[in-house]
């Protein structure tokens, strides 16, 4: 049986937020939490608390919790705010403020 959370719309690009996530893909849960306490990136607090509360949706199901693992972690890309760069001579350049969408996963494992 699996768990699944979710974080839709966290304002940060889904490009930052991989570099964290890839470090804990495949970790038991306790062991990626305590991973991620380390990591000195703004995305690691918010990735953290996705977690816990999917560690909290397995008990809320009473599963067993000390063998599971992070089966999926994925970071997609969300809406994206446009807002305008005032440049010389009347122009703008465009800024594309990018959000992003993360789900996990977590499966029992051995």
């Amino acid at each position: 049986m699996e768990v699944k959370a979710k974080l839709n719309n966290y304002r940060q690009s889904p490009r930052k937020v991989r570099l964290v996530s890839d470090a804990v893909r495949g970790k038991k849960i306790e062991e990626a939490i305590t991973t991620l306490s380390f990591i000195t990136k703004r995305s690691a607090l918010p990735l953290q608390k996705l977690l816990t509360s999917a560690l909290a949706n397995a008990k809320n199901l009473s599963m067993p919790t000390e063998n599971l693992i992070v089966k999926e972690i994925r970071v997609d890309a969300d809406s994206t705010l446009y807002r305008r760069r005032p440049r010389s001579k009347g122009m703008a350049n465009p800024i594309r403020k990018r959000t992003s969408r993360i789900s996990v996963t977590l499966a029992p494992g051995k």
